[in-house]
């Protein structure tokens, strides 16, 4: 079988009907541990540098080896403790004169790791693997990319070769170029690796494994094994656990079905728990000195502040399960970022005694908005990408008006029995989208918000954004279909009103790249606002807009979090808001 070549295996859609671009190998050779990568180590975050000082000796390197070999396993096993959730985004790219590479078309994977056994990653969404006709991607082949080598990473199978020092954020790290030893079975990793100096555990990889292709007689397909660059968190002492993944193919290995790709993989969630919330109890009293009683309203409800409470809980209900299952983030301190901007609308359009309105952030790159009672929704990749607070508005803008309209239909979340679903089930069974009547109505309603906000001046921003989006809506299809709510509406207004887009035009900056924004804490599931220094853009193909791009991490290591100390309450009143920052 080996003899097939790759066009007899095309023709023969009996025997061969596709080729597998496996990302990172998800084939039976990587079931067994068996991996490799070219020596390319594209995010460095400067040059290596011999030690200073002590220079190692032979015996120092050979024990350090030993060592990270031992650790190596020892991360492994404790890697199949946890079930995080794994999400691949790929674009598929092209050559543009002006921009450079630019997206072609998409391909969206969202599901939970199963690291027990055989890699497999149960999907959370419609659909596994991403296929043409002649290829496809493979969620769990991209997932091995956060292994060296899941069953040989020794000696026996490979060789090392010391290269010095560098740090990565805060951490100083060994470098080793890796390689197989001759004739040594199976795919393996080729490529250079960080280890962190003090546990000398492995923290960032990077390379592909070889040889990088393989016929698989288990399915009769070729198998691909690409370029990629891992990297792992230092979440709890002495545990680092895998974080983000990036792969890119611009140079492909086959003539005939030219395939030129960049993707990211994340993972977070490792530490998926309920969410503590009080219990809230129609009357509670607690016996201290001073009789301490729940305000409560002392009142029978009306039929309209009923179906209120009601409704709150249906929010409640849903954003609990959410949370849970590690779809949403916890509160923090990007949702008062979002809040802010919120509050500027409610109150220039006399609203704030009427409504109180909250935001929270959906974890998934594709673009989401929606409402589900009082809270406002939005993905960490339509946050990403935005380019500036006027363009934010105009996005919760919508997300107001959107939860100003009752939505009779979410009252049945309100029942504890219907929300007992599986992290499998969640994407499937929920959903808050709005009718193409109500996302017309909705528009009209925020652009009235918008008129009498602070940010009745600044909408050209929104307008160019909408506007370079739905340029590329059909290179875009994955990134902007939602799951859950809503895609980003085009509101004719806001891009009637922004100026011509033109893509040589170093200054206009109508999107942002995927990134951008929002990093990801893979223990927690949290979300924060990312602290990069300006860089400026020297050319058009800076711009990328929508693009997948490489995140090099700033590796710090894991301290336990110190208490804040507590502060006397501020009078009422004389706490200003937080100043947004996008």
């Amino acid at each position: 079988m080996r003899g097939f070549t790759f066009a007899q295996i095309v023709l023969s859609l009996a025997v061969a009907p596709a080729i597998f671009f496996l990302a990172s190998s998800p084939c039976s050779a990587q079931a067994s541990g068996s991996t490799a990568q070219t020596q390319s180590n594209p995010l460095t975050t400067g040059k290596p540098s011999q030690a200073t000082g002590t220079v190692l000796s032979p015996a120092n390197i050979d024990a350090i080896i030993d060592r990270v070999i031992a650790r190596e396993k020892e991360e492994m096993e404790a890697f199949d403790r946890y079930s995080p959730i794994v999400e691949t985004y790929i674009q598929e790219v092209r050559t543009d004169k002006v921009l450079g590479l630019v997206p072609k078309s998409d391909f969206y994977m969202l599901g939970q790791a199963d690291f027990r056994g055989r890699l497999k990653v149960h999907s959370l969404i419609d659909g596994g693997r991403k296929r043409t006709l002649t290829w496809s991607f493979d969620p769990a082949g991209f997932l091995q990319m956060i292994y060296i080598d899941r069953g040989g990473f020794d000696r026996v199978h490979y060789r090392f070769k010391y290269v010095g020092r560098e740090f990565l954020g805060e951490v100083r790290c060994h470098i080793f170029d890796v390689e197989p030893v001759p004739k040594t079975r199976g795919a393996r990793f080729i490529g250079r690796i960080w280890v962190e100096d003090q546990g000398l555990t492995v923290v960032h990889f990077s390379g592909v494994y070889a040889p990088t292709v393989h016929f698989s007689l288990k399915t009769f397909e070729d198998e691909y094994y690409l370029h990629f660059n891992s990297w792992r968190m230092n979440v709890r002492p002495g545990l680092w656990l895998p974080s983000y993944v990036y792969s890119q193919e611009l140079m492909p290995p086959v003539l005939f079905d030219k395939i030129v790709y960049k993707a990211e993989t994340h993972l977070w969630g490792y530490r998926l728990a309920a969410a503590t919330r009080e219990s809230e109890l129609s009357r509670l009293l607690i016996e201290s000195p001073t009789a301490v009683k729940e305000e409560v309203p002392q009142h029978d409800r009306s039929p309209l502040e009923a179906i209120r409470e009601w409704r709150h809980q249906a929010e409640t209900n849903v954003l609990d399960l959410l949370e849970r299952e590690g779809l949403l983030a916890p509160h923090g301190d990007v949702d008062k970022v979002l809040d802010t901007i919120v509050k500027n609308l409610e109150i220039t359009n006399n609203l704030d005694e009427q409504i109180d309105l909250h935001c929270r952030v959906l974890l998934t790159t594709n673009f989401e908005l929606f409402s589900v009672g009082n809270t406002i929704v939005l993905s960490r990749g339509l946050i990403d990408v935005v380019p500036d607070e006027a363009a934010m508005a105009a996005m919760l803008a919508h997300g107001m008006a959107d939860a100003l309209l009752p939505k009779p239909y979410q009252d049945q979340y309100a029942f504890s029995d219907v929300m007992r679903l599986t992290a499998t089930e969640v994407l499937r069974h929920l959903s808050f989208h709005e009718n193409k009547t109500e996302a017309a109505e909705n528009s009209e309603k925020a652009m009235e918000l918008l008129k009498k906000s602070p940010y009745a001046d600044k909408l050209q921003s929104a307008g160019l954004f909408l506007s370079q989006l739905h340029s590329q809506d059909r290179q875009l299809k994955q990134l902007i279909s939602p799951w859950l709510g809503n895609e980003v509406y085009f509101a004719s207004q806001l891009m009637q009103s922004a100026p011509a887009l033109v893509a040589s035009n170093v200054n206009q900056v109508a999107a942002l790249p995927l990134g951008s924004r929002l990093k990801i804490d893979p223990w927690t599931a949290g979300v924060s606002l990312i602290k990069p220094r300006a860089v400026s853009r020297l050319s058009a193909r800076d711009k990328m807009f929508f693009e997948i791009s490489p995140m090099v991490p700033y590796l710090t290591r894991y301290a336990e979090p110190t208490p804040s100390p507590s502060s006397s309450p501020s009078p009422q009143g004389s706490e200003a808001p937080p100043t947004p920052h996008l």
